[in-house]
């Protein structure tokens, strides 16, 4: 929701960096921000929350990075693309589930299911709409995005993404309720997409 409004002012802080980065390949960052995501997941699970904030705030920094400097480079590839959206996916299950591991109880295995649930679903509501789109073309270029398909925007994006988990990683005591709000937002969000689906796809 808030992703198109931050993205200039991400964009303005990435990019000194990216043009430095002339000899990096965009993946390597992607592979990297994957290593740094899966470590933030594994201190969740050993209850070291602060150093597992650090790990998923340079995760996201990186994640941000790795497109910049496909860009700045003109190194912007489809493979890269998807590279980054499957292993996010990676990333955005694990540190759920790390968090669980260093707080398990039934409460929060059901909370859980639910977070991941929902994700599942929204994940089949926006990646089925955004290929319709593109076979329109009414995708990501039509549009005058930056990425390498349209994103349909939801309830929760990125931002709304990066704040949720800093919160998990910043109160693991009140997990279930934090799961379970932003699984209501997600599922809200899907309802969101398939309302416009409904009026614009005919």
């Amino acid at each position: 929701m808030l992703d198109h409004t931050l993205r200039a002012y991400k964009d303005d802080l990435l990019r000194p960096i990216a043009q430095q980065l002339r000899r990096t390949s965009p993946n390597t960052i992607t592979v990297l921000a994957l290593t740094i995501g899966l470590a933030a997941a594994g201190a969740a699970a050993l209850q070291w929350y602060g150093v597992a904030l650090v790990f998923w705030l340079l995760n996201r920094v990186l994640d941000g990075l790795d497109g910049m400097v496909a860009r700045t480079h003109a190194r912007q590839s489809d493979f890269g693309g998807y590279l980054d959206i499957v292993l996010d996916f990676v990333v955005y299950a694990a540190v759920p589930i790390g968090l669980y591991w260093g707080n398990q109880s039934s409460a929060n295995a059901l909370a859980l299911i639910g977070l991941l649930s929902s994700f599942y679903v929204n994940a089949a509501s926006w990646i089925y709409l955004s290929a319709i789109l593109e076979k329109r073309a009414a995708g990501a270029h039509a549009r005058g995005e930056l990425t390498t398909v349209t994103m349909p925007r939801g309830l929760v994006g990125g931002a709304e993404t990066i704040l949720f988990y800093s919160v998990f990683l910043l109160w693991p005591d009140g997990l279930i309720w934090l799961f379970v709000a932003m699984t209501i937002m997600v599922l809200i969000g899907v309802v969101m997409r398939l309302h416009w689906a409904r009026r614009n796809l005919g």
